[in-house]
């Protein structure tokens, strides 16, 4: 698969990663051996990025990684975890002395020395204009608790902020078919910085599959139930804050630019993969079969300009006024 060099962090990293949010919690159930499996079909389809989080599942997701990479030793794999939401979201809690216990348990779930990427969890807002908090990070790096940092964030003003820190290796933000916004701003300043740049909920939480329809029942336990208007978390991790809906119907029409051999799912990555200063994409898996689809759209060939542009003209239509102003 291809390699992109992954921001100032120098390291090279597949273009279609794994996103690990379904393997800890908020998907439905996953059993331990379904979720090393997606690990083992991911590794094999050439997948060198694994991103999770200290709070997928409390740690599960970590946790399940840690073992997996540990019976996998020659695996060079980019682990990219998150901090900072299983506490109160206070900009006052993200301090040096919390930085330093929540990586400490971060590596003890993984079951390493120096953590490969920390990013802060999508965190208030006043959290990525403190000096104080972008000064704790740098001395995580200094105590060689974590090779390098990042940001993943709800919104482009928080991404461009994050940006301009010299510190910064990476931004995580939502991209996809049916959320445009990045392209006009955060892309070209994260190419310009030299920052890495992390697509994730690139299938808009599977909507752009398109395998579901108005009728569609989600689990209680899944966040596409009980999520859809912000109730648990900000409503753009939902359905990229597309109203269901209108998100299905876009879908059908999405579903159609697919080119012949390639679902639905493989055409929005590979419309992501497109994107200049995208370095790699974090699509999730329940089962193998999924995580191998994934990794096969990075061998498809280029979306003709004809498709982008009518990707361009699908959101104007039809997703643009709900979300554009928001995030």
């Amino acid at each position: 698969m291809e390699q992109r060099v992954f921001g100032r962090s120098g390291r090279r990293v597949s273009v279609v990663g794994l996103g690990t949010w379904q393997l800890g919690a908020d998907w439905g159930e996953v059993e331990e051996s379904d979720a090393l499996a997606v690990l083992e079909a991911a590794l094999d389809a050439g997948v060198t990025f694994f991103d999770t989080a200290d709070v997928y599942g409390d740690g599960r997701s970590e946790q399940l990684i840690g073992r997996f990479l540990r019976e996998h030793a020659d695996a060079d794999v980019l682990v990219a975890t998150k901090m900072g939401r299983r506490v109160d979201q206070d900009p006052a809690l993200y301090t040096l002395e919390n930085f330093r216990a929540w990586t400490d348990r971060s590596r003890a779930n993984l079951g390493v020395d120096r953590l490969d990427l920390v990013q802060l969890h999508c965190p208030p807002t006043p959290v990525y204009s403190s000096d104080a908090v972008f000064d704790a990070l740098d001395t995580l790096v200094e105590e060689d608790r974590i090779a390098a940092y990042g940001v993943s964030v709800e919104t482009c003003d928080e991404a461009l902020t994050a940006i301009a820190r010299p510190g910064t290796a990476s931004v995580q933000i939502i991209l996809n078919p049916f959320r445009l916004k990045p392209l006009e701003q955060v892309l070209p300043a994260a190419a310009e910085a030299g920052v890495g740049v992390i697509a994730r909920v690139p299938l808009a939480s599977g909507l752009l599959s398109g395998k579901y329809t108005k009728d569609t029942v989600f689990a209680a336990d899944d966040h596409r139930a009980f999520n859809r208007h912000g109730e648990a978390f900000d409503q753009g991790e939902t359905f990229s804050g597309v109203d269901y809906a209108t998100g299905v119907e876009a879908a059908v029409e999405f579903a159609g630019l697919a080119p012949e051999g390639a679902t639905p799912a493989q055409t929005a990555l590979r419309w992501i993969l497109q994107q200049p200063g995208v370095s790699t994409v974090i699509p999730g898996a329940r089962n193998p079969e999924q995580a191998r689809a994934n990794a096969a759209a990075a061998d498809l060939a280029p979306l003709p300009e004809a498709a982008l542009g009518a990707v361009r003209d699908l959101y104007d239509r039809r997703i643009r006024e709900q979300v554009h102003h928001r995030w």
